[in-house]
């Protein structure tokens, strides 16, 4: 059954609703940024630029670095945003446009986020470069779809226990990176560990301005989780949505973080933008590879 006009909204152009793009514009190698103005401080590396357009926080630039045809993508901040991203990209190359239907043969997208983190293990310093090998998301937008497919329920049960999670907010959802990929950009320089993902930069991640937290130990419960010598080692707003939404869609994602801050000691980096800037060459060389 064709998909109704309501459900998938193209403007005018033929162009997918909020990224304005079409399925000539992309690449199926894609990087992941939170910030519009990344866009411009990764692909300033490319050979050439093939396209480029913006609309709202969305800002798209395919070209080629290389030799290797890549698409750079801002998000904007959170897993709202991603929810949109990503369901948008994935109808790109795997919906018909012109009929409205599924097409037969499934596209699968390769998804790097290169984005800022703040670490909350004392032993892993700022200007270090992490490898989220899962994600744990706190904020409930994945439990909008079926998830029992790529949960682990053995680690979000024991979540629950050591921090005493409250009944009030969404369950815990635990969702692995895509090992493929993540073989082919992991180095000895690279720390590991399972990324938090938080929906706000205030109250959702501890920080306490003028309203009461509903658990302010919860941070340093996050902090001491411990599965099996597994623990969550930094803490953002976008990774679990971009794993989540990547295995249920098909699609391989692999979520990198420049780690500017330690909440554990409270430090901040010196050279943020530099770390940044590391990241960003790191990446492209391993994706180019």
């Amino acid at each position: 059954m064709p998909i109704k006009e309501s459900e998938l909204i193209l403007n005018p152009d033929g162009s997918i609703y909020h990224l304005n793009l079409r399925p000539e514009h992309i690449s199926n190698d894609i990087i992941f940024v939170g910030d519009q103005d990344r866009v411009d401080q990764i692909t300033k590396h490319f050979d050439n630029i093939e396209f480029t357009t913006q609309k709202r926080e969305f800002k798209t630039t395919t070209g080629f670095y290389k030799g290797k045809r890549l698409t750079v993508q801002s998000t904007g901040i959170g897993p709202d945003n991603i929810d949109i991203v990503l369901n948008e990209l994935d109808a790109l190359v795997n919906i018909d446009f012109k009929t409205r239907e599924i097409k037969n043969n499934h596209t699968a997208l390769n998804i790097v986020r290169i984005g800022t983190s703040g670490s909350l293990q004392a032993d892993i310093p700022v200007d270090s470069f992490l490898l989220s090998s899962h994600a744990i998301d706190l904020n409930g937008m994945l439990q909008a779809y079926k998830v029992d497919e790529i949960s682990h329920p053995e680690i979000e049960n024991e979540f629950i226990s050591q921090t005493n999670w409250s009944a009030k907010k969404a369950a815990p959802l635990v969702v692995a990176n895509n090992k493929t990929l993540a073989d082919k950009i992991i180095s000895d320089v690279i720390y590991t560990g399972i990324t938090a993902t938080a929906g706000g930069f205030y109250g959702p991640q501890g920080r306490k301005l003028r309203l009461a937290l509903q658990d302010e130990n919860l941070n340093s419960k996050i902090d001491s989780f411990n599965f099996n010598a597994i623990r969550i080692t930094n803490l953002e707003m976008e990774t679990s949505a971009i794993y989540g939404l990547s295995k249920l869609l098909g699609h391989n994602a692999v979520s990198m973080n420049a780690i500017i801050a330690n909440r554990a000691n409270g430090t901040f980096s010196k050279k943020p933008a530099q770390v940044v800037e590391d990241l960003i060459q790191y990446t492209l060389d391993k994706i180019a590879k």
